[in-house]
């Protein structure tokens, strides 16, 4: 990529600058955590267990399990259904760090696999071609929000034995032919980190139909003590407790969860938000063959986490560096989902992948940009937004 600065040459659409994202915080967000920093107990409590009752009723799941994160869903997902040292999970190259980093925790090895070249999730045809003797699970990311082909995926993992964990952090409230994400695959794993479509600030979720697998989660979450230990502090619990496993420092704080409960009675208004976002997106870049927008499979409901445009860079005389860059210069933030994980130098120089291994993956790389996506932004800025990229591509067409 060339580095030459650009410029659009006139005063940029916005006086001040637009963040990639910003969350929705109210007075009741606020009012939740005080009240909860009054009641002098501020762990793992019976806020969490509030906010796991809603949100496995939300998606429609059995169990529910809250977590620190996104990533401790994942790890504690596949130390439920067994992954082991040796084991093979087959995840897509296009995603963030932590899908394939849980992999690594339990010494299992994943197996990197190309994207479809429109929604970019995962490839099933590609996922068949890379199971192998050792392989034990599947993990399938809803890129941006738009659900996988789930009904070939798990049956492709049906047939193979696999368990189906769902990467489910883009995927709040998503559905697959009228199925809501959170009660599809055998472990689904969501994430509340701030720029998610709710948020705790960080956080995650684990929602399956297994009560085994949910048992299991809930004991490794918090050192792999005996269930209920977070009551041994309370009038109702017991100073005694045992340790069943090695476990993890996983679990979710009162605090956090007061703001999960909170955001998830205004999850559906956020959606709806989103939605109208991206159909302004769609409308104010349709006459542009320069701009790719995401595609939205009528089968599916999209969760619209993220606006995900690629480029035709073959119409334009500036790379994707440079577009975002003008962007920038018209005030308007940005941001790249995602730097494929065979790119990277671990991945590259532990298993050998080599850039040009996933095609898909690696064009649209260098094609992507998304852009902002949220429940705050007013009709001006998302107009700001259309008037900032159709003033560059204008400038910069071939």
């Amino acid at each position: 990529m060339h580095n030459r600065a650009i410029s659009i040459a006139h005063d940029p659409v916005r006086k001040r600058f637009l963040p990639f994202h910003c969350p929705v915080i109210t007075e009741n967000e606020i009012a939740a955590v005080v009240k909860v920093l009054e009641s002098g107990w501020l762990t793992t409590g019976s806020k969490v267990k509030q906010f796991e009752d809603e949100f496995r009723r939300f998606v429609g799941s059995a169990y529910a399990v809250a977590v620190n994160s996104g990533t401790a869903a994942l790890h504690l997902a596949l130390a439920a259904v067994g992954i082991q040292e040796g084991d093979e999970v087959i995840v897509p190259t296009m995603t963030f760090a932590a899908t394939a980093e849980v992999v690594l925790y339990l010494r299992a090895r994943p197996v990197l696999i190309d994207c479809e070249p429109g929604t970019l999730n995962m490839d099933p045809g590609k996922l068949e071609t890379a199971i192998g003797p050792k392989t034990k699970a599947v993990i399938p990311v809803h890129f941006g929000g738009h659900p996988c082909d789930m009904q070939r995926i798990l049956e492709i993992g049906r047939a193979h034995r696999l368990k189906v964990i769902e990467d489910a952090a883009h995927a709040l409230p998503a559905a697959y032919q009228g199925r809501t994400i959170g009660g599809i695959g055998d472990i689904t794993c969501f994430s509340f980190y701030a720029t998610k479509t709710i948020t705790t600030g960080e956080g995650g979720m684990a929602t399956t139909e297994n009560p085994e697998w949910a048992n299991t989660m809930r004991i490794l979450s918090l050192h792999g003590i005996s269930h209920d230990a977070w009551k041994r502090y309370s009038a109702e619990g017991s100073w005694y407790y045992e340790i069943l496993s090695p476990g993890y420092k996983y679990n979710l704080t009162d605090v956090a969860a007061s703001l999960g409960v909170e955001q998830l009675e205004k999850c559906r208004d956020f959606y709806q938000a989103r939605k109208r976002i991206a159909e302004a997106y769609r409308e104010g870049f349709s006459d542009l063959p320069e701009i790719v927008t995401p595609p939205s499979d009528p089968k599916v409901q999209h969760a619209w986490h993220l606006y995900v445009i690629q480029l035709d860079l073959d119409r334009l005389t500036i790379d994707r560096g440079q577009f975002i860059e003008a962007l920038k210069e018209e005030n308007i933030g940005t941001s790249v989902h995602f730097i494929p994980l065979h790119l990277h130098p671990y991945y590259r120089d532990t298993f050998g992948y080599r850039p040009e291994e996933f095609p898909i993956a690696y064009s649209a790389f260098e094609r992507i940009v998304s852009l902002p996506i949220y429940p705050r932004m007013t009709t001006a800025d998302v107009d700001d937004v259309i008037g900032a990229v159709r003033a560059i591509v204008e400038k910069y067409r071939r």
